[in-house]
């Protein structure tokens, strides 16, 4: 790749952004909220599947796959090496996401 200001300056971003987040604080505060935010995709998700009533084996099967694209992807690795943030960032996403699902299921079945 040529070596441009504009790719320079998207380098120094991406560098500063990484050492920010060094700070584990700050790692853990973007875990949180991706959880957070998976369990939310999650919420919203089996609300708007079930309420069209049309798609519900589609949707599934297409979650059931993110799900399982997610886990390899984590899982691939031994377990005590040190992951990227990305990678934890999606798998936490992931957790939320079906803690959601299995939350809705409890307040179907009841």
């Amino acid at each position: 790749m040529q070596n441009t200001r504009l790719n320079n300056l998207f380098d120094a971003i991406a560098r500063q952004l990484g050492q920010w987040f060094l700070n584990p604080w700050r790692r853990m505060s973007l875990l949180i909220i991706s959880f957070l935010f998976g369990f939310f995709l999650g919420n919203a998700a089996s609300t708007t599947a079930g309420q069209r009533a049309e798609l519900d084996i589609v949707v599934a099967g297409f979650l059931v796959v993110l799900t399982e694209i997610t886990s390899r992807i984590f899982y691939r690795q031994p377990f005590f090496t040190r992951r990227s943030l990305l990678v934890d960032s999606l798998n936490l996403l992931k957790v939320g996401f079906t803690y959601s699902l299995f939350l809705e299921a409890f307040k179907l079945g009841s």
